[in-house]
């Protein structure tokens, strides 16, 4: 099986809640490499940009306006499945409907207070990591 890269995103209430050491834990138990991390604040021009495949999707505008309210860190991953892998540890966008033990079943207060993002495809795993990281960020 190939290597893989996907996008974590530690979102505002992760920071907010002071949680980003134990999620990146979590992470590097997992088995997953951290190739890059940055804190950033997300404009509202960043954030509708990284958000536009929802543009059209009654959440987007409060998404935006969330994802721009505090600091977040932009995580890059490698791993071998990483994006399946990713998604099984973080668990469901909604805290309610995630598997026990996930990160958003132990920290997320709802579906749009979860934590963190996670990338939904190989594909876009790759296309994320490149929005926030240049390929000299990137070490393996």
């Amino acid at each position: 099986m190939a290597l893989e890269r996907t996008l974590a995103i530690l979102k505002p209430d992760c920071i907010e809640k002071n949680l980003q050491g134990e999620v990146l834990s979590r992470l590097q138990k997992a088995g997953f490499k951290v190739l890059s991390m940055k804190q950033v604040r997300l404009t509202k021009e960043t954030a509708a940009a990284f958000y536009a495949v929802h543009k059209a999707r009654p959440f987007y505008g409060a998404l935006v306006e969330y994802m721009t309210s505090g600091p977040c860190i932009p995580v890059a991953l490698e791993k071998e499945n990483a994006v399946a892998d990713f998604r099984a540890l973080i668990g469901a966008t909604d805290p309610k409907e995630a598997a026990e033990g996930t990160i958003r079943k132990l920290f997320a207060e709802n579906k749009e207070r979860n934590i963190v993002h996670g990338s939904d495809s190989p594909e876009n795993g790759r296309i994320e990591v490149t929005f926030f990281f240049s390929e000299s960020e990137l070490v393996s």
